[in-house]
């Protein structure tokens, strides 16, 4: 075996020039490969961890249907026995309580339809940063009777901090509610269609308005990592479908969101998927001309009684060595850029930060050192560099001592 090796490795250099060609192609493949899918899936999970940090949390209770038909009587108590089953729950760090409706606001003579968002302050904040996004004011506390407005709603309204406007709601017994309330802060969320409708207050406010005392729509929850979700809703199925009630991950709150995330994944994986086989036809090259030109070596070999599997083994041996110093220097100089890219991250501004904000996402391209990015590159490559060598290695396994002697 020691001697199939060394001849394996010397063969390699006997052609140089084509050798470290294939080998730079399989690093410049790997590197490639490497950074667009680290690129692709650290910018994916900063995305993620925005919108869930944003707004919509990790994962959220509500009661069975009323994501696909929010009306106010989905609700459901908000007591001391649905925060202990929570609480019990391992990987939860905090929860939140939520209101939805539906409304509309008056100011003066101008009128504009709103998402009414009822939240408990502190709560929210160890769960969510709507806070964080104030642009100006301070948010909503309990009992204050105060609301803040999303940007755009702001603007379509021509009102300021400070100004008392009127919400109307219908509430959940059928009753037509109306309070006013005082602006008190200026919301920014960088969601075009939230910054338009939406109206924070305070979690108790929209009970009153609504009708709903000690009921809420959603229990909000903010967790360990992404990768505990399927545990957590595993955990909690048990404990609260008897309730009528269901855990909904991101993905399900914002299907939008997480199908624009799959169809750019796709594209990527069809892009890397070319590459890889551009590739594989450039080891099929090295390795069939690389066997053809040596057919009368081979033949030499076969007629002095060296097995033809052993002549198969050292060509198999050849490409394995190209393959594993390519793939290795590329996984190197791909780690390398992918965790310059985590701690240094690509800001985009002007307008092209504009379209990305308006589409949900964060102007900025992010990286990651998954492992796992780095092992289904290694075995892609690998597997496909190998199946390329299986053509040659057919004719060299066909190729008769006598036919091998006489190739010209």
């Amino acid at each position: 075996m020691k001697m199939l090796l060394s001849l394996a490795w010397r063969n390699i250099w006997r052609n140089g020039r084509r050798s470290l060609l294939t080998i730079s192609a399989i690093v410049f493949a790997t590197w490639l490969s490497v950074v667009m899918r680290g690129m692709q899936l650290g910018t994916y999970r900063s995305n993620i961890e925005n919108a869930v940090r944003m707004f919509s949390s990790y994962a959220q209770i509500q009661r069975s249907g009323y994501q696909k038909n929010p009306t106010l009587q989905l609700s459901f108590p908000y007591d001391a026995s649905i925060l202990k089953r929570v609480g019990e729950t391992p990987s939860i760090e905090a929860t939140a309580p939520r209101i939805y409706a539906d409304g509309l606001v008056s100011l003066r003579d101008i009128s504009q339809g709103a998402f009414l968002i009822g939240v408990d302050a502190l709560r929210e904040a160890h769960v969510t940063s709507l806070e964080k996004r104030l642009q100006r004011g301070r948010f909503p506390t309990t009992g204050s009777h105060e609301v803040a407005l999303g940007t755009k709603l702001l603007a379509n309204l021509k009102a300021e901090v400070g100004d008392r406007l009127v919400v109307l709601a219908q509430g959940a017994d059928g009753s037509l509610g109306n309070e006013f309330f005082t602006i008190s802060g200026i919301l920014r969320s960088g969601s075009p269609q939230m910054d338009a409708t939406a109206m924070v207050m305070d979690l108790y406010d929209a009970q009153e308005l609504l009708g709903m005392e000690g009921r809420i729509h959603a229990l909000a929850m903010s967790l360990t990592r992404l990768e505990d979700i399927p545990y957590v809703q595993e955990q909690l199925k048990s404990k609260i479908s008897e309730d009528g009630l269901t855990v909904l991950s991101w993905k399900e709150l914002m299907p939008e969101m997480d199908q624009m995330i799959k169809m750019d994944d796709a594209s990527g994986v069809i892009f890397l998927a070319i590459l890889v086989l551009i590739v594989a036809f450039g080891i099929l090259n090295t390795v069939l001309m690389s066997v053809t030109e040596r057919f009368r070596e081979f033949g030499v070999l076969l007629s002095m009684g060296m097995p033809s599997f052993k002549l198969i083994a050292v060509v198999l041996l050849e490409v394995c060595f190209m393959t594993l110093v390519g793939i290795t220097a590329g996984n190197v100089l791909g780690a390398c850029v992918n965790w310059y890219l985590v701690q240094h991250p690509i800001f985009f501004g002007a307008e092209f930060g504009e379209l990305y904000e308006q589409f949900g996402f964060l102007p900025r391209l992010d990286s990651t050192l998954d492992p796992g990015i780095f092992i289904s590159t290694t075995l892609s490559i690998f597997v496909v560099s190998i199946l390329s060598a299986m053509y040659p290695l057919v004719r060299l396994h066909q190729l008769e001592p006598l036919k091998g002697m006489r190739y010209t």
